[in-house]
């Protein structure tokens, strides 16, 4: 080993040092050369992050972003075992520790870095991305069904890895923290179909409809006549399929549309993570459409994504993408935009709706996305069979990552009941004992 060789290990020594002192959390770090360092004080679990070889360090100075981390991961350059990213991220929020630094520790540990600058290691490539424009801000109609089908299409088989039986995508609802994936998703079913107070023979619209898991359970269940939309042909042949398999096919239809092209009328309308795909300049004719297929007397579900209200932007920050919104919509869901509950409930009020319950469930998304990052990769070699390792890697990182930020509060969910005008008689009972019947 050279003085060269010497020099990048003692830097990489130093970072470590660096980061374990500011995080102090239950983990390790693996270097190149099989050296086995701790991230906090005298951790006792066994999750471990490893660096493949100095080039790694070198790339991630050289560029210094998120999606430069992304891609030295991706390509494992960057990898870890031993545990899952959820509780190692847990174990950071637990710490309340954090990795900012003033100007002069920045500049020290820069400095220290030096020996990287010039490390060399395989090129990390820039695939699995989406290769159109990724905002959606500029979307026309018919971009909609790409960005749908790079996120939805990617196959039935790997998405029924960490789903549940019925294929329910979407925050699953816990009455009991130790509820299993299986019981959370039923009960998130029975819950909606509660709230839009399903009566036999009522039409029913389900606004992204996914699998199919919601309509055939409210068809089952509450007697409903039910049609789905969705721009995915994967989940599209899948929700007609089991319809048929059910034999609710006479009452439950699917068809590939998109919303805006929508018309007849509807008793009850569901929207179930579909507003976040619509974009933030959509928002005012989305409400309108939905609305102008609401009967008089319906009811409509909003259930939706959110993200904190922010200050208003202006210049330059006005159109600046987050890193991690910017990594999310590059390899994962391309065109989404996340609205604050405030501005939604606007919206549906500038839209003529009256809304009755909004309802947060933060807390149950986080522990959703855990789950299914768990089955994930418990599931791993059949999901690097079906799509293949790199973009298991980036699902993997994803589902964790989303679990996180729920956690933490930066994502937030919320469940929103509206009717038509309030203008009419109510539509609801004077409670809303029946829901927790």
């Amino acid at each position: 080993m050279g003085a060269k060789d010497d020099k990048q290990l003692e830097a990489a020594r130093a970072l470590v040092r660096n980061l374990a002192g500011r995080l102090n959390v239950d983990g390790w770090v693996r270097l190149w050369d099989g050296t086995r360092l701790p991230l906090g004080n005298a951790p006792k679990s066994d999750f471990e992050i490893s660096i493949r070889d100095p080039g790694v360090i070198g790339a991630i100075l050289r560029r210094p972003s998120l999606d430069s981390i992304i891609r030295q991961y991706v390509e494992k350059g960057i990898d870890f075992s031993g545990g899952t990213l959820v509780d190692f991220g847990l174990g950071l929020q637990d710490g309340r520790k954090s990795v900012k630094m003033k100007p002069a520790e920045f500049a020290s540990l820069a400095l220290k870095l030096s020996p990287f600058l010039f490390a060399k290691t395989a090129d990390a490539r820039d695939a699995h991305g989406f290769e159109g424009e990724i905002t959606g801000k500029n979307r026309k109609t018919e971009d909609n069904k790409a960005y749908i089908q790079f996120h939805y299409d990617l196959s039935n088989d790997f998405y029924a890895l960490f789903l549940d039986p019925e294929m329910v995508y979407s925050c699953a609802y816990y009455t009991d923290w130790s509820n299993g994936v299986e019981q959370a998703q039923h009960d998130k079913l029975e819950m909606i179909c509660r709230k839009l107070r399903l009566k036999p023979g009522e039409r029913m619209l389900d606004i992204g409809a996914g699998w199919g898991g919601l309509l055939c359970h409210a068809a089952k269940n509450y007697g409903v006549i039910a049609h789905g939309v969705t721009l995915s042909e994967e989940q599209l042949a899948f929700a007609r399929a089991k319809a048929k398999r059910l034999g609710i096919d006479d009452r439950v239809t699917f068809e590939l549309n998109d919303y805006s092209k929508l018309t007849g009328t509807y008793d009850k309308i569901a929207s179930i993570g579909m507003y976040e795909h619509i974009g933030l300049k959509n928002i005012p004719a989305y409400m309108s459409k939905v609305r102008s297929l609401l009967a008089d007397e319906g009811l409509f579900l909003n259930h939706a994504i959110s993200r904190r209200a922010h200050k208003p932007k202006t210049g330059w920050m006005k159109s600046r993408m987050r890193p991690e919104k910017k990594a999310i919509a590059k390899y994962i869901f391309p065109g989404g935009e996340l609205d604050d509950i405030g501005h939604s409930i606007s919206a549906m009020e500038r839209a003529g709706f009256e809304v009755h319950d909004v309802e947060g469930w933060r807390l149950h998304y986080a522990r959703t996305c855990q789950l299914w990052c768990e089955r994930l990769t418990a599931n791993r070699e059949q999901a690097i069979a079906y799509v293949g390792e790199e973009k298991y890697r980036i699902w993997v990182a994803y589902l964790a990552g989303v679990s996180l930020a729920f956690s933490r509060g930066t994502l937030r969910l919320f469940q929103t009941l509206a009717s038509k005008s309030a203008k009419r008689s109510p539509v609801l009972p004077p409670t809303r004992a029946d829901l927790y019947r």
